[in-house]
C-alpha cells in the first residue's frame, strides 16, 4: 500500500482577514535560530562580532535571501520567460525561490557589513556559516508541509504520493533528504567543526563544500523542474550550481590552510 502525502492545510493560522502560512512560520523560524545560535557564539567569544553585528546580519541577511533567491530564480532557471514577462519578477507570492541565488544575496550583504564595520570578509562569513543549516531545515520542513518540491518515482517503503503532483505514482519525500542532510547533518558538521579555533576562511569552505556535497546527492532524488529537466551529463541545474561551490570550497580549505 502506498503511503499518500499528509494533506496539510498551508494557513498555520487564521486570524480574521490575515492568513499566516507555515512556509512564512518556517522563514520566521529559520531567522529564529540564527539569532539564538549567534547569541550563543556572541557570548562564548567564538567571533569578534557583537550583537548589533548580529541584527544587522540578520535584517540584511532577510533582504539578501528574499532578493538574491528571487532573482536566482529568473535568472537561473527561467530567464526566458521572466525577459518576456519582466512585471511578474515582483510576484513573490506565485513562488520561485533560489538556494544558490539567495546565497549570492548573503555574501553581497556580508561582504557590504563586514566592509563598513571594519572586518575581515571571511571573518564575517566565518560566523555566520554555522547560523545557516538548521534555517535551510526549516525551509525544507516548509516545502514538505507545502507538498512542493518533491521527489522522483521510488518503489521504496517511505514513498509518497503528492496530490500536487497529480499523476498518483509515489515519489521520494526528497524535501525531508535535504532537511535531513543539507539541514541537521550539515549543521553538526560546520557548528562542531566552528567550535574550535580555525585558519580565517576555513569554516565558511566547510559550509560550501558541505552544501554542495548534501544538495548534490539529493538532487539525485528531486524530481527536476518541469520546465528545465536534466541538463548536460543527466544532471540537474542544482547539482550544477551545487559543483562551484564545492570547488570553491576545497580551494579556499586548502589556500587558507597554507596561510596560516
Amino acid at each position: 500500500m502506498m503511503l499518500q502525502f499528509p494533506n496539510f492545510d498551508p494557513v498555520a493560522l487564521r486570524l480574521g482577514p490575515l492568513s499566516i502560512h507555515w512556509y512564512g512560520l518556517m522563514y520566521l523560524v529559520g531567522f529564529g535560530s540564527a539569532w539564538l545560535l549567534g547569541r550563543w557564539r556572541i557570548a562564548h567569544n567564538k567571533s569578534r562580532l557583537n550583537v548589533r553585528d548580529l541584527e544587522d546580519l540578520i535584517f540584511y541577511g532577510v533582504l539578501g535571501v528574499v532578493a538574491g533567491g528571487r532573482l536566482g530564480y529568473v535568472f537561473f532557471y527561467k530567464p526566458a520567460y521572466y525577459l518576456a514577462h519582466p512585471l511578474e519578477i515582483g510576484y513573490l507570492w506565485e513562488g520561485g525561490m533560489s538556494f544558490h541565488g539567495g546565497l549570492l544575496g548573503v555574501l553581497l550583504m556580508m561582504f557590504w557589513l563586514a566592509r563598513s564595520r571594519g572586518y575581515k570578509f571571511f571573518e564575517v562569513s566565518d560566523f555566520i556559516a554555522p547560523l545557516i543549516p538548521l534555517a535551510l531545515a526549516a525551509g525544507r520542513l516548509g516545502n514538505f508541509i507545502n507538498g512542493e518540491l518533491w521527489g522522483r518515482p521510488s518503489t521504496l517503503p517511505w514513498a509518497m504520493v503528492f496530490r500536487q503532483s497529480g499523476d498518483g505514482i509515489a515519489r521520494h519525500p526528497s524535501q525531508l533528504y535535504q532537511l535531513g542532510l543539507e539541514g541537521l547533518t550539515l549543521f553538526v558538521v560546520v557548528w562542531w567543526f566552528a567550535n574550535k579555533p580555525r585558519p580565517t576562511g576555513q569554516v565558511s569552505a566547510v559550509f560550501l563544500m558541505g552544501y554542495g556535497i548534501f544538495r548534490f546527492i539529493a538532487e539525485f532524488a528531486r524530481e527536476p523542474d518541469d520546465f528545465l529537466g536534466l541538463l548536460a551529463a543527466g544532471l540537474s541545474m542544482g547539482q550544477w550550481l551545487s559543483v562551484p561551490m564545492v570547488l570553491a570550497g576545497i580551494w579556499l580549505f586548502f589556500s587558507v590552510r597554507k596561510q596560516r
